[in-house]
């Protein structure tokens, strides 16, 4: 992958690293940063080395303390949209990977922060991490997808108090609300996310991405049109070469050894 003036990726046994790079800022997201996720992305997409990516931010006080102010204060409406649809084309790619990703939330998950981590399949938070939509306090609203991504999440009347007031919510009521899955200590944070991201990639590849297919598709299906849908998806896996190893594995009581095909 080629440099970036505020990323930094690693990968490393099929577990690739993110990282917003701006601590001085607090992570802080403007326009050179969400474009450079967006084009980080578009490598790592086809990146057969990255089963499952990590998203987090650098230092300990923030992921992404939200978008960045001294750049947006000044900005006219055309300018505001034109960074509005940065942001929404890079998270939106985050939800089309094929690869799981999860977000590590180290601190600060304020305004462009939190809609960057509900863009991640799942959200594992620090104790001390804080999240929030302060946008309202700015004079405007959420504009990366937080009103409806955090309404998708944790319901309509909880995003609406969430964004109308403009409170910041601890890691432990983020959980409560179904906004993060899991909170852990700080220094405990990357090894639970490492955790989880290897039990993922010791499944079937091909299930995996199926598997987020089918729920993120299957969301904004009526019921019985979902489960017909995943039922095609289902019956689809019988063809692939990780179903045969991985039921023969079963029954010969052995490790699968997946090939992803």
């Amino acid at each position: 992958m080629k440099e970036y003036n505020n990323l930094l990726f690693t990968v490393e046994d099929g577990i690739g690293v993110l990282t917003i790079n701006r601590p001085k800022s607090l992570n802080a997201l403007n326009s050179e940063t969400l474009a450079e996720i967006g084009s980080a992305l578009s490598e790592i997409k086809t990146n057969k080395d990255v089963k499952v990516l990590i998203i987090t931010g650098s230092g300990q006080k923030a992921f992404v303390a939200g978008a960045d102010i001294s750049q947006m204060a000044a900005m006219n409406p055309i300018e505001a949209a034109e960074l509005s649809e940065l942001a929404h084309n890079a998270f939106q790619t985050i939800e089309s990977l094929p690869q799981m990703t999860i977000a590590a939330v180290n601190g600060y998950c304020l305004g462009g922060g939190f809609e960057l981590a509900n863009s991640c399949d799942i959200r594992i938070a620090a104790s001390t991490a804080k999240f929030g939509q302060p946008e309202v306090g700015l004079g405007i609203v959420p504009g990366f997808g937080g009103t409806q991504r955090l309404t998708r999440l944790v319901g309509r009347g909880k995003a609406k108090e969430i964004i109308t007031t403009g409170a910041q919510i601890t890691a432990t009521e983020a959980k409560e609300i179904g906004a993060v899955e899991e909170v852990v200590e700080l220094d405990q944070l990357m090894t639970k996310v490492n955790e989880i991201a290897s039990k993922i990639i010791k499944n079937g590849p091909v299930a995996v991405r199926m598997a987020k297919y089918v729920i993120d598709k299957g969301a904004d299906l009526e019921l019985n049109t979902a489960i017909s849908f995943e039922t095609q998806m289902w019956a689809q896996t019988f063809a692939t070469e990780d179903q045969k190893e991985g039921m023969a594995a079963f029954l010969e009581k052995r490790h699968a050894k997946f090939s992803g095909k």
